[in-house]
């Protein structure tokens, strides 16, 4: 299954590398790991397996992964933000009226104080 490419090629930094710890002289002697910087966003990948080709295409999928990931959670963060500004804090300052049913009255943050049956029939110009 392809994917279209999430990242631009000059937007990632490739850099090869020899690998370390157990594999003999074949992995220490080869620059098969393959290590990649999204430069725009500075998020990175590296593969380390045996095969350089193999580890190219890992550590791109891996980079597109955590990119894709981090957009989302901007997004998210983004979407937090603005619901939040919308809603307000809840605290009392963000009070604009009060509905009274018990007393049939509807009091404005300014102290203007309209009868709640006159509101529910439409007349919503005495709010402002």
């Amino acid at each position: 299954m392809d994917r279209p490419a999430l990242l631009r090629d000059q937007d990632v930094e490739i850099r090869t590398q020899r690998g370390h710890g157990p594999g003999g002289q074949h992995r220490n002697k080869t620059d098969s790991c393959v290590f990649m910087v999204h430069t725009p966003t500075g998020i990175t990948a590296q593969a380390t397996g045996k095969c350089q080709h193999q580890n190219r295409r890992v550590a791109r999928e891996l980079l597109e992964v955590r990119v894709a990931q981090a957009e989302a959670e901007a997004n998210d963060r983004q979407k937090a933000a603005a619901l939040k500004a919308q809603r307000g804090s809840g605290m009392r300052g963000d009070k604009i009226r009060t509905y009274r049913e018990r007393d049939d009255l509807v009091i404005t943050a300014d102290g203007r104080k309209v009868s709640l049956n006159q509101v529910r029939s439409g007349k919503l110009n005495l709010l402002w």
